[in-house]
């Protein structure tokens, strides 16, 4: 039996955050002031979230921006399939 190793992007941490939650996409989306289909782009990696974008969730989930953003970057980096990865400090 095989493992598929899965790379937690913003995506994955944003619906796991929802669910600890216990909130609905709908729910997500207006506290984060987005339409629930962009949420669930969001959520699925069909959608680039910006570095500005990544701030204003951070201050509405109250989180460190910085988490946020290096998240992003990092499902950015992944989707062009280059080498690198992100630090974390």
């Amino acid at each position: 039996m095989t493992t598929k190793k899965i790379e937690l992007g913003l995506g994955l941490f944003l619906k796991s955050h929802r669910l600890g939650e216990e909130l609905t996409q709908a729910q997500m989306a207006k506290i984060l002031g987005i339409s629930k289909q962009r949420l669930s782009d969001i959520e699925n990696s069909r959608n680039i979230v910006s570095i500005k974008l990544c701030q204003k969730f951070a201050k509405k989930l109250h989180l460190p921006a910085e988490w946020l953003v290096k998240l992003a970057l990092q499902e950015q980096i992944d989707k062009a399939k280059l080498p690198l990865k992100i630090m974390h400090v």
